[in-house]
């Protein structure tokens, strides 16, 4: 033990002081936080130039009642159309409007003096579809219709409530929306963290196998041991970034969130938390958002999370990585790996492809059993937790991935302890399992 908690320490001091995991610690939060807000500012900052169209409208119904906007307008003109396109080339473009509009609705044309761009045909169309609408509805005869279809437009916000966890009246609504995006953002993690730490493992060993390191540890430590230090040591590493994130990401929960946000969404948020629909719907805001802002400030819920991906984190890193570790001592270089690592990454992909559907019905079956097979668990699982699953199948997972992990590092072993000390040679796979019967 006291060999397997040096190397532990030699790996995880390594690793830790480099400055590129103290800045990818610290930064990668703010970054998420970025990735989650850049679609709102680039959609508010992107914004193109303003773009003049003049319009030909030989049916007449249709130049008059366009909208013009920040980024188009609308200029009707009493050119003709090929008058318009030769003389008007200083526009955007020219828009053509057939006189048969109502009976033809393909009859429009855009002539533009440059490159269009989806956004713009389709504003356009817009409008015009709803010009022709209105229009074809006034043949009814019916008195305000417009005023009318605005009334009995109707939307309807549901709030969901677990049945089976409490009866009470007062319980907290759960959001699809939030458990959804949480549950992508959660497998995710996870499928990096386990290709990239795993890929970490394989590259150290081959590295110190290269330069000959290794023979002169196992003279004084077993190569289990060596191995099983390595593995320890860079799990470690993944350990102290997820905790770090933790601590981040809650401070910005119970700090920075409620002073940035306004009182009356925070008062929303409280209420949804305490489980006072009524309360929260009082505002007449975003249900969803609500839950949103409810499940971030909710300490509670925050920190299961954390402790359930540390958790998944550390089973699946510690499978994968075995299996990393005993690909990385059979080959000499990192492309004659390729090979061997495939068996290794296709159940973390497979996963990752489960993920999607199991989303969609996280207490399916097919949820259920790849949430427990330890391959794919830690994805699956991690993407089925924001569901509020049952907590004695979060129990029966990670017993099962961390059995799973005993019976890897042993098959592991076996193969890093010849694999080591083989040099100039690429071993097929019939050569491993030939290695995994060797006995010791």
């Amino acid at each position: 033990m006291s060999n397997i908690f040096l190397i532990v320490q030699r790996e995880f001091n390594e690793r830790v002081r480099k400055k590129s995991f103290i800045v990818t610690t610290l930064l990668m939060p703010v970054l998420m936080l970025g990735l989650m807000a850049a679609p709102a500012l680039i959609m508010q900052f992107s914004r193109g130039d303003r773009k003049c169209i003049a319009v030909v409208d030989e049916s007449g119904l249709v130049a008059s009642r366009l909208q013009s906007g920040d980024e188009l307008v609308f200029e009707p003109t009493d050119l003709a159309a090929d008058e318009a396109r030769r003389e008007l080339t200083d526009r955007f473009g020219v828009l053509c409007i057939g006189s048969d509009i109502l009976t033809n609705p393909n009859n429009v044309r855009l002539y533009a003096n440059s490159s269009s761009s989806l956004t713009v045909e389709s504003t356009i169309t817009g409008q015009i579809e709803q010009i022709l609408e209105a229009e074809k509805l006034k043949g009814y005869n019916i008195g305000n219709l417009s005023q009318i279809l605005d009334d009995v437009k109707t939307t309807v916000v549901m709030q969901t409530y677990r049945n089976d966890k409490s009866q009470e009246e007062n319980s907290q609504a759960q959001s699809s929306v939030v458990a959804t995006v949480l549950g992508y953002v959660l497998g995710f993690v996870l499928y990096m963290f386990l290709l990239i730490y795993g890929s970490m493992v394989m590259q150290s060993v081959i590295e110190e196998k290269n330069s000959r390191v290794l023979e002169v540890m196992v003279s004084s430590v077993r190569p289990f041991d060596l191995m099983l230090g390595k593995i320890l040591g860079v799990a470690m590493v993944a350990v102290v970034q997820i905790v770090v994130w933790a601590v981040l990401i809650c401070g910005v929960g119970s700090v920075l969130i409620p002073s940035l946000m306004p009182s009356d969404v925070m008062a929303g948020a409280q209420a949804m938390q305490a489980g006072l629909p009524d309360a929260a719907a009082a505002g007449g805001m975003d249900p969803t958002m609500l839950s949103a802002v409810a499940a971030m400030t909710d300490m509670g819920y925050v920190v299961k999370i954390f402790v359930c991906l540390l958790l998944f984190v550390f089973g699946g890193y510690l499978l994968y990585s075995a299996m990393f570790a005993a690909v990385g001592s059979a080959v000499d270089n990192v492309q004659d790996a390729s090979q061997l690592q495939l068996p290794v990454t296709l159940p973390v992909i497979l996963a990752l492809f489960a993920m999607f559907a199991v989303i969609k019905d996280p207490n399916s079956q097919l949820a259920f059993w790849f949430s427990m097979i330890p391959l794919t668990s830690p994805v699956v699982m991690m993407a089925r937790i924001p569901y509020d699953i049952p907590m004695w199948e979060i129990v029966l997972s990670l017993a099962l991935l961390y059995v799973s992990f005993v019976g890897m590092v042993w098959l592991a072993a076996k193969i890093y302890r010849v694999g080591i000390f083989m040099y100039g040679k690429k071993p097929t796979f019939r050569e491993l399992a030939k290695w995994l019967r060797y006995k010791y």
